[in-house]
């Protein structure tokens, strides 16, 4: 991954501590997907608290997904 790309997920990933819960990655799951440009940034929220699974381009977010 790139530096400016790594710098700009960095910078995404501070600000959602902020925002509410995006949208889910498929009803009844509890991950939710946030998008950063052509890559994606999985995660859990419980109780306030967010947990990165997965940060990615959508092609690897794909991979990852249809394993889910």
């Amino acid at each position: 991954m790139d530096k400016p790309v790594r710098e700009r997920l960095i910078r995404r990933i501070a600000r959602m501590g902020n925002e509410p819960a995006g949208r889910h990655l498929r009803h009844g799951m509890g991950f939710f997907v946030e998008e950063s440009g052509q890559y994606r940034i999985v995660y859990t929220c419980d109780c306030g608290v967010k947990s990165i699974y997965f940060v990615g381009s959508h092609k690897d977010y794909e991979k990852w997904y249809s394993g889910k």
